[in-house]
């Protein structure tokens, strides 16, 4: 068990679909069995999913206690508004670093220590764990290939029902917490799936941070999309103007538009 008791992975999620359910149960299993850390899980939807099976499938498949943070919160609004979770997120965990992470996301083990470690000795305040370019292995998920992956950690068991694909900004990231409030956080001006990775990415250089990477490969699970994880969203049109707007700021004017959204005041009030 690898001690990563300094980050709190947090990890947003609305269970939509089996493909989903499986991998929210993956990637938590895969946490748990690894790293002695914080995870803080945040369903928001009619009723708990997760609750109700992925924690009956984890008390089976795990080898060590579930504990992890699970936070339910009922609501029947049909898009997902992950941003604003992710942010309610941040303000939950009082670790120094939080890693936004998706629950369809699975890196090597050596990854997930040396981002902590960039972050825990200064070298980085943001470190995206994973190579720029063609380092995304888009894994094709069945429940054999994720049960034999989990009992012996083999990637060579992902590899091989993969294609590479492109890879730049989403999946994961581990940010120095006070970094990521400093910074402005998740832009609540998106709605469910929207270019919020892009605009991270570049609010966060653009601002002056050290952002890092780890060159190495991300395991992406597949799985079945839906208005929240697709462009058939219906605020894509005004998430689109939303970036296409903060792409063309520079650090003044980012600090300047950062300063004045009501959402961010609430949270740092709270902080």
């Amino acid at each position: 068990m690898i001690n990563l008791k300094e980050a709190t992975f947090i990890i947003p999620i609305r269970i939509e679909s089996p493909d989903r359910l499986r991998n929210v149960v993956t990637t938590t299993a895969f946490l748990l069995e690894n790293f002695d850390t914080n995870i803080i899980i945040k369903e928001v939807d009619s009723e708990s999913v997760f609750q109700k099976e992925a924690m009956p499938i984890l008390r089976e498949i795990c080898e060590v206690p579930i504990d992890v943070k699970h936070i339910f919160v009922q609501n029947y609004e049909p898009l997902f508004h992950r941003q604003k979770v992710l942010n309610e997120m941040i303000m939950e965990a009082n670790t120094k670093i939080v890693v936004n992470y998706d629950c369809d996301a699975i890196l090597p083990v050596e990854s997930y220590v040396k981002a902590y470690e960039g972050i825990m000795n200064g070298t980085f305040d943001v470190v995206y764990p994973y190579g720029q370019g063609r380092y995304q292995y888009q894994v094709k998920p069945s429940d054999d290939v994720v049960s034999d992956f989990l009992e012996s950690n083999e990637y060579a068991i992902l590899k091989s029902n993969a294609r590479v694909h492109d890879s730049d900004f989403g999946w994961v990231q581990f940010f120095d917490r006070d970094t990521y409030i400093k910074g402005g956080m998740e832009n609540e001006n998106f709605k469910a799936y929207a270019p919020e990775d892009k605009e991270r990415y570049y609010r966060y250089t653009t601002l002056g941070y050290k952002v890092g990477r780890i060159t190495d490969y991300i395991y992406h699970l597949e799985h079945s999309r839906g208005e929240n994880s697709w462009f058939t969203n219906p605020h894509m049109t005004s998430n689109n103007d939303e970036w296409e707007k903060i792409q063309r700021m520079n650090k003044e004017q980012l600090i300047e538009y950062y300063s004045g959204q009501s959402y961010l005041r609430k949270y740092n009030e709270g902080s």
